[in-house]
């Protein structure tokens, strides 16, 4: 139960206050007349607070427990959520999706960080990453299921309720996160999971450097899909049920993800699982563009669900099989940086090609290439124990 607790962390960081846009969008730039760099722009912002709150977090990590981090993003992130159901103004709405990343951060950081500590053993470690990662896929199941029939039911004007409902949601598992990790500090009282132990040692960057760079192009290209994906499939004239069953197949793939998974996080120390994760992502957002059809959607979102929510399960279980536990919350904290630096690249640069050529579908298409070439650049990271 500690478990599920940790991920609705993930469930509201990332499937509510990150990947639900990509369902709303569409009525949003209907109703607001948007450019899809305009579009782009708003999951931009989410991901400029998203990289100031990891670069806090980065900051904070040996200064505050993890539970207390977590604890205040998850409030910051529903607070954030229903404000944004409240205006329609540009720059509100560009503010309070700032605010989203900026407490989603910490939340997604610390979270990870405590899902670290659940067992002792390297298998069911794993498995325990993977299963906080896998949150994201809950949230986005729940999106999936009620927003896209939703929206044809009420019409695009009705995107701020969204919002509200969203922050509502997020409120109540925020609860249920906070009695998580309370169970967890009675387990672990002693010191606070976050804080580092003094270490002479730095983190040794040049020898991640595989890891860090094919992270930032899997940042790069991936939200692109979960932010246009919908609006493209708005574009090809699919209707809200076959947009229901599309998000929902990813949820449910990145549900069954840990375990399919599990034993890849377990056994390999390198950038071997990183690279898999990269390049399936990759292979499920080209794969609609293609081929044509419903199984090529349902088997574009099953590939992308499968290994979306493993990327950062992988940089997870590396910096623990890795690093010391003194630098393990630090390099979290560092690929969580990286990860957000890429992610305020690929909306509004998606957004600006799918503009220039009038149709998103360039954008999609350069997403792909982007995580392809990511997936070999992180093949070539090595575990840091090998000196060969």
């Amino acid at each position: 139960m500690i478990g599920l607790g940790l991920a609705l962390g993930v469930c509201v960081s990332n499937g509510f206050a990150r990947f639900s846009y990509g369902l709303i969008l569409p009525a949003m730039k209907e109703d607001q007349g948007w450019t899809y760099a305009e579009a782009g722009w708003i999951n931009t912002a989410n991901a400029i607070g998203y990289l100031a709150g990891a670069l806090l977090t980065l900051a904070m990590v040996k200064r505050l427990p993890a539970t207390r981090l977590f604890v205040l993003g998850m409030i910051g992130t529903s607070t954030s959520l229903l404000l944004s159901g409240l205006t329609t103004d540009f720059a509100f709405l560009t503010l309070w999706r700032i605010t989203a990343g900026l407490a989603g951060a910490p939340v997604f950081i610390a979270g990870g960080v405590l899902a670290t500590r659940l067992f002792p053993d390297p298998q069911r470690t794993a498995l325990a990453i993977a299963l906080y990662f896998g949150g994201g896929g809950l949230g986005m199941v729940l999106t999936g299921a009620t927003l896209p029939g939703y929206f044809a039911k009420y019409g695009a004007g009705a995107w701020p309720l969204s919002w509200i409902a969203l922050g509502l949601a997020s409120s109540a598992f925020t609860l249920l996160s906070i009695w998580a990790v309370r169970s967890l500090d009675m387990m672990n009282s002693t010191t606070p999971v976050l804080q580092s132990s003094p270490s002479d040692e730095r983190l040794s960057i040049r020898r991640m450097a595989f890891a860090l760079v094919g992270y930032g192009f899997f940042a790069t290209g991936y939200i692109v899909y979960v932010t246009f994906l919908v609006a493209w499939m708005r574009d090809i004239d699919a209707g809200p049920g076959l947009v229901s069953m599309t998000w929902v197949t990813i949820g449910l793939a990145i549900i069954a993800s840990p375990f399919v998974w599990r034993g890849v996080l377990a056994r390999y120390s390198n950038g071997i699982p990183l690279a898999l994760a990269t390049g399936i992502t990759a292979l499920g957002t080209l794969l609609p563009l293609g081929l044509t059809g419903i199984p090529a959607l349902i088997g574009s979102a099953g590939l992308f669900g499968i290994a979306v929510f493993i990327a950062p399960a992988a940089v997870t279980a590396f910096s623990r099989r890795n690093l010391p536990q003194s630098q393990q919350a630090s390099a979290i904290a560092l690929f969580t940086t990286i990860f957000a630096a890429g992610q305020t690249i690929g909306p509004v640069a998606a957004g600006a090609i799918g503009d220039a050529l009038g149709s998103i579908e360039g954008g999609l298409l350069a997403a792909g290439i982007v995580l392809a070439i990511g997936a070999v650049i992180a093949a070539r990271q090595k575990a840091l124990n090998d000196h060969s």
